[in-house]
């Protein structure tokens, strides 16, 4: 692996990357070896969304995130702030809370009853004289970095110097802005769907733009040839634009026709689909009437789960409740055909005949992230994977 400092200069240049005329090679997508550096070096130090700050609006309030064998609580302090820990105890490592959500002015461990305040603070513990090696002072939560933008709340678990959110997002503040994100509320709980595809087949298919026309007839019917992509530093978008031709699919035809006006964004988004997709599992899917993130958490070598929550501003119009269901219907079907590719991409990627593929000049977002990743692990550039031991010499 090399230097991440200067695989960051490097991934900060344009057009620096010898192979990018080819994509990433099959081996990265199944080979253990390589997933557990990937995990280390690309995962583990990244943002990972967790829920939106009017999930926790009150002190005591909680959502968790459980991934790469860690479970992380964020957690609303009785001062206000929006603090996370492991949700590990600091006596016997017990979890100190179950499920997604809840609420607790004290963090209680179910298993010897030490006592923890939602800053974090140990400041219970039952027999406290029998235990003479303790501190209360050193024993608190084991603290997890936190980073709200526009309202949503992002942890990371190591820091290497990739860029925060907001950096990745900044080329779009504008384009953003008028949404109002920080004022929205969660209108679905979250959602876990596993697939038995590597995390970054996944990425690769959300921000491919070639498959759409092939793939996708209902996007295709009500996009037409508006739909693009772009590759922005450390964050892709995509677009597309809904057309006047009505659809001959009920419900496409329906949100086409039906969907009610917002009155704060200008008349271009009122019609547009618009899609980010930030380094290097996160995805945000707007839209006039909604909005949703979704992530791809790896699990394994060969398979991942897809995490989801969607989220809009208060709207009883009865138009509205019906246009978020027909968004609902059409993207149902455009999962499912995603869920068919990537499957048979994974399969396809374990053969010993693939290589890896030529890549397209308008395929820019591939091209973005296979560089990214080629510069934080030059063994990525090697077409067949290299001898097992590579990673620890």
């Amino acid at each position: 692996m090399g230097d991440l400092s200067s695989a960051f200069a490097e991934i900060a240049s344009v057009d620096v990357d010898p192979d990018g005329d080819w994509s990433l090679p099959g081996w990265l997508y199944t080979d253990p070896e390589y997933y557990a550096k990937e995990i280390e070096e690309v995962i583990r130090p990244s943002w990972q969304i967790v829920c939106h700050a009017n999930d926790i609006a009150a002190p005591g309030d909680y959502r968790t995130l459980d991934y790469l064998g860690e479970s992380v609580l964020v957690i609303r302090g009785e001062d206000g702030q929006v603090r996370a820990f492991t949700n590990v105890c600091r006596h016997r490592a017990m979890r100190l809370v179950e499920g997604p959500s809840g609420c607790a002015k004290k963090l209680i461990c179910p298993y010897h009853a030490w006592a923890f305040e939602t800053d974090g603070r140990l400041t219970g513990v039952p027999m406290k004289s029998d235990y003479p090696a303790l501190k209360m002072e050193e024993n608190g939560l084991h603290a997890v970095a936190v980073e709200i933008w526009r309202g949503f709340v992002f942890v990371r678990l190591v820091d290497k110097g990739f860029p925060s959110v907001a950096e990745m997002m900044a080329p779009f503040e504008d384009e953003v802005a008028p949404y109002r994100f920080e004022e929205m509320q969660r209108i679905s709980d979250v959602r876990l769907r596993p697939r038995a595809v590597n995390w970054k087949n996944v990425g690769d298919n959300y921000s491919d733009n070639l498959h759409i026309p092939v793939a996708h007839d209902g996007l295709t019917r009500i996009f037409a040839r508006s739909y693009e992509i772009s590759a922005h530093g450390w964050a892709d978008r995509m677009k597309g634009d809904l057309v006047e031709k009505p659809s001959a699919n009920f419900w496409e035809r329906f949100y086409q026709a039906h969907l009610p006006e917002v009155p704060h964004l200008s008349q271009t988004a009122q019609r547009r689909w618009l899609y980010y997709k930030l380094w290097p599992n996160i995805a945000f899917d707007i839209y006039a009437d909604q909005i949703d993130f979704m992530q791809w958490i790896p699990t394994g070598p060969t398979s991942c789960v897809l995490r989801e929550m969607a989220y809009a501003l208060p709207d009883d119009r009865r138009e509205m409740k019906l246009a978020r269901y027909a968004n609902w219907r059409i993207n149902r079907v455009v999962n499912q055909e995603d869920t068919w590719l990537i499957e048979r991409v994974q399969q396809g990627m374990a053969s010993g005949s693939y290589g890896a593929g030529p890549i397209g000049r308008s395929e820019v977002c591939l091209r973005s992230f296979a560089r990214k990743i080629r510069a934080i692990f030059p063994e990525a550039r090697l077409h067949k994977a290299p001898p097992a031991g590579w990673s620890k010499r």
